[in-house]
């Protein structure tokens, strides 16, 4: 399963569109799964339109994004792996420690809000977050990120530069 990550897209001042590159990911995508701060749901019904889509709430989020469905948290298997979501992981230390904590039974946990790109295992939990593919900050490039799992196992995560 290939599954395709995103946050911190913060439409519709950064994503006015689908970019290129990232709609290159997503044509191949058997799921998507958007950390918050989409900042209005068209971009999740746009996301809709190539697989499945799971969503949290973000801090920029408006009343729209919440009516289309995505909550602070969720928590979901992707065959056969169990994923929590959340927005704001908190700070950098003891991150994974206190992602343990608040979903025990994660096997990953993807999150953004800061905007860098992570993926660090600790504490028996791995921590991913694909960072943003429009709003780089003080990143080199735009990012998301792409899970393949298969049968319960997280066989590789990756960051991939689209700007």
């Amino acid at each position: 399963m290939k599954v395709v990550v995103l946050a911190d897209t913060h439409a519709p001042r950064r994503w006015k569109t689908c970019p290129p590159r990232v709609a290159e990911h997503l044509r191949q995508a058997d799921a998507i799964l958007h950390a918050g701060d989409v900042c209005t749901a068209d971009v999740l019904a746009e996301l809709s339109a190539y697989a499945p889509v799971h969503a949290v709430l973000g801090n920029n989020d408006g009343p729209d994004v919440e009516e289309w469905g995505a909550p602070r948290t969720l928590r979901f298997d992707l065959d056969g792996l169990t994923v929590a979501m959340i927005h704001d992981s908190g700070p950098k230390t003891g991150r994974t420690a206190r992602m343990r904590r608040r979903f025990p039974d994660a096997d990953l946990v993807v999150f953004g809000h800061s905007h860098v790109p992570m993926d660090l295992t600790g504490d028996g939990v791995r921590v991913f977050n694909p960072g943003s593919p429009t709003d780089r900050r003080r990143q080199p490039c735009g990012t998301l990120g792409v899970l393949e799992i298969e049968n319960g196992r997280l066989l590789e995560a990756r960051v991939i530069p689209v700007t």
